[in-house]
């Protein structure tokens, strides 16, 4: 029998949600994700709500890789690679990851969210500092909790330089400082001050970390990322990513820094000695994405232009757009049901949106969050923008 206090707070916390209208619906999606899908109940949507930036998801060559790599080794190792060995596609697909980012290794796990886990614990010394921006991605703060207690933590405001280099003077005795930074925050869908932060990281000696997650595939002429757009390619001591989004979609992250640094990651990292593998169908399917963007630049180029559209057209619109080259336009609207209520009428008139409120941002700035994919064709974009301007 199931407890009855336990019982009592999970009914009383969803029938709260209920009355708050706050209540998050969950779609059952019955097709690849491309940039129409087909919802069970609902038909066809246009989606803007998608991390498939580039539209490789459902991607032929993509999904012929993964096949391969089903048809290679299977569904799965059936254990960590230090106790049943690395397989060929993984480090083929880290040699990849490596050089299209501009490190000398990288490490594969099976989300990003794996591979922040991993990083800070592992790499973050005893006696260090860590400076992290508030807004960064709850996979670098849950990462940092796990970091030995002695570890001194700061955080500064959102991309607020001068209070970082003050934190940067208040640490110099700690042996390493490490400030971390996403490259694009993914709620506010803003880009990290990349030159000012190497900067102040090379004068101070502290280490650099970029999670490009929602940037690697998206900035830089060549989908590169955050450090190809600012020109620092080469130049960041530690990016940690995902394969999930831009990058074929399907799951998968890493983290790619100098050689020992991985090699340290291979040997201590909990998540590398107690987790399984990358499956080959992912290590597959994300190489070939990889060498698509790389093959194809003309893709980025065309992400870059739906953009544009997008942004110009909210803003002719009415709608507070900040300016920023990202694929990720947050439309700000305040209260949490009054956002999903506005994502309830997007869904009706065939648009996939979604409002975002507490906990995923703070209280009192809840937002649709609009994803733009390169997948789109203008008839998708003049159809979103028609349903913002009866919205």
């Amino acid at each position: 029998m199931p407890n009855a206090n336990f019982t009592s707070r999970t009914e009383e916390t969803i029938q709260g949600l209920k009355e708050s209208g706050q209540l998050k619906p969950f779609y059952d999606v019955a097709s690849p994700m491309r940039a129409v899908v087909n919802i069970k109940g609902k038909g066809d949507v246009l989606v803007l709500c998608a991390n498939n930036y580039l539209g490789l998801a459902d991607h032929p060559e993509v999904i012929e890789a993964g096949i391969q790599g089903l048809r290679d080794y299977g569904a799965g190792t059936a254990s960590v690679r230090f106790i049943c060995g690395t397989l060929d596609c993984h480090r083929q697909l880290e040699d990849t990851i490596a050089k299209f980012v501009g490190t000398e290794a990288s490490l594969t796990y099976v989300s990003c969210w794996n591979a922040n886990e991993a990083l800070f614990p592992t790499l973050v010394g005893p006696e260090d500092a860590i400076l992290s921006d508030e807004l960064n991605h709850a996979s670098i703060i849950d990462g940092m909790k796990l970091m030995t207690k002695t570890v001194t933590k700061k955080v500064y405001k959102h991309s607020n330089l001068n209070q970082l280099e003050e934190q940067l003077r208040e640490t110099l005795q700690h042996k390493c400082r490490w400030v971390v930074t996403d490259g694009v925050f993914s709620m506010e869908g803003d880009v990290a001050h990349l030159p000012e932060l190497v900067e102040l990281c090379n004068r101070y000696e502290a280490m650099l970390v970029v999670d490009d997650s929602h940037g690697i595939g998206v900035l830089g002429k060549t989908g590169r990322g955050t450090p190809e757009h600012f020109d620092l390619f080469g130049k960041i001591d530690v990016l940690t990513g995902t394969l999930g989004k831009a990058l074929g979609g399907a799951a998968g992250g890493y983290i790619a820094a100098s050689q020992r640094a991985i090699e340290v990651l291979e040997q201590r990292a909990r998540p590398s000695l107690f987790s399984n593998a990358l499956p080959a169908t992912v290590a597959y399917s994300a190489k070939k994405a990889i060498e698509i963007v790389d093959a194809h630049p003309e893709i980025v180029a065309k992400l870059h232009g739906n953009v544009a559209k997008f942004r110009v057209g909210l803003k002719n619109l009415g709608f507070e757009c900040t300016d920023s080259p990202t694929a990720i336009i947050p439309i700000m609207i305040g209260d949490e049901a009054e956002a999903i209520r506005k994502s309830k009428r997007l869904f009706e008139m065939g648009i996939m949106i979604i409002g975002f409120g507490f906990p995923v941002v703070p209280r009192g700035e809840a937002r649709l969050r609009l994803q733009v994919s390169a997948a789109l064709e203008n008839e998708h974009v003049e159809r979103a923008l028609d349903a913002f301007a009866k919205l």
